[in-house]
């Protein structure tokens, strides 16, 4: 059973991974917005609706999510935002990863997808009570790390602009003196809080490393306490070499995996194992080459897997590897499956969206290739709502967050 906990904006939206994750914590969408055909159409198909101005904002949780297909720069230079002042908790979103993904030419700040000062631009207009952002791991690079350091002052002190022309380092500069100042209006300042995660230890059956930014008002002064990491390696491979790992799912012992396990002189942290890849999609049919298995969205074949040095394969029994969106060559073999007979083939969108913690009765709009790079771009549901929650529950001490989802 869903109750509503507050109210939120969705940047960025893409597949919906991080609004899905948002809703079963319990917020109300307010706005959704995306600008790429492909995800409006997937937002579309599991329910949202085209949003105009003058519409009126939704009254209820399980409302359609009001979906405003543009540009985030012209969204907010068409004022849609003005009205909701005061009526929003979250605005939540991940800004595009590319100019900071390992994957691709890393330009930072001067690559011209670089969100992240329409984010504060959203936040400026709406002064909400929080924010939930996602981004790669290669935001803590060291090659980033004043630029990233910026990203955080630029949010810990939103309405100090950035003046036209003026070069990131000297607003930096101009942003430190300011958050040195006594006296500051506290609705205008954030705590934030970047938390580094790998989305296998939050219970996702991927290794999939990323960087988590929250931040609340200061006036607010709100007790926040990080999502616990309930599983961990050590924990998988105790389970294998014990035993009990391959007893409970009938399988033969895998040597490979339990020499690999003993190398690690692994002692028990007391946490629950890593979700494998056999976990998420064992229950699964096998996917046919061409053809929609019934009762399955995107659970399709598709030929001409191939393994070689740097295109291995993900391995049954350990969490996935990262699904990218693929849109910087041939991957390395992350939607390459390892089957126990020792053959080899593509995993399906629909194992894929398993992997990303997508509800089977989610839908992707496009052809295969898109809905990959949709599922790529996204946040992993379940790790969406493990930090939707954490933050509704910092939001609201009231309540008893953990009915939700």
């Amino acid at each position: 059973m869903h109750r509503e906990v507050g109210t939120s904006i969705e940047l960025f939206a893409g597949g919906g991974g991080l609004a899905q994750g948002m809703h079963r914590a319990g917020f109300r969408h307010l706005l959704t917005n995306e600008v790429a055909k492909r995800a409006c159409e997937t937002l579309r198909l599991n329910g949202a609706k085209d949003w105009k101005t003058g519409d009126l904002v939704p009254e209820a949780l399980n409302s359609p999510w009001p979906l405003i297909e543009n540009d985030i720069r012209t969204a907010i230079n068409d004022e849609v935002f003005k009205g909701l002042v005061e009526k929003v908790d979250v605005v939540a979103g991940g800004p595009p990863c590319q100019p900071f993904s390992l994957g691709g030419v890393a330009k930072g700040h001067e690559d011209e997808r670089n969100m992240f000062p329409e984010l504060f631009a959203v936040v400026r207009e709406t002064r909400p009570k929080a924010i939930l952002c996602e981004n790669v791991r290669g935001l803590l690079r060291p090659s980033f790390a004043p630029y990233f350091e910026y990203i955080l002052n630029e949010l810990r002190a939103p309405f100090e602009e950035r003046k036209e022309g003026e070069p990131w380092y000297e607003h930096d500069a101009r942003l430190r003196r300011a958050l040195k100042k006594e006296g500051s209006d506290l609705t205008q300042r954030y705590e934030v809080l970047p938390i580094p995660v790998n989305a296998a230890d939050y219970g996702v059956p991927q290794i999939r490393q990323r960087v988590i930014i929250v931040a609340f008002r200061k006036d607010l002064a709100v007790d926040w306490k990080e999502p616990r990491k309930q599983h961990s390696e050590t924990a998988l491979f105790i389970s294998q070499l014990d035993g009990s790992y391959w007893k409970k799912r009938g399988l033969a012992p895998n040597d490979e995996l339990i020499e690999r396990a003993r190398r690690r002189h692994v002692t028990d942290d007391g946490k629950k194992p890593w979700v494998t890849l056999r976990d998420a999609i064992g229950d699964l049919p096998k996917p046919i080459v061409g053809e929609e298995l019934k009762g399955y969205h995107h659970h399709i074949g598709w030929p001409g897997a191939r393994i070689y040095k740097g295109h291995t394969p993900n391995l049954l029994d350990r969490p996935a590897k990262t699904v990218k969106a693929g849109v910087h060559g041939v991957p390395g073999g992350e939607t390459v499956l390892l089957e126990d007979n020792g053959s080899h083939r593509y995993m399906t969108v629909r194992e894929a969206a398993r992997v990303m913690t997508f509800p089977d009765t989610w839908r992707f709009a496009g052809p295969r290739g898109e809905q990959m790079r949709q599922l790529g771009n996204a946040v992993p549901v379940d790790l969406g709502a493990i930090f939707a929650k954490a933050v509704a529950r910092a939001l609201r001490p009231d309540l008893d967050i953990n009915w939700a989802g």
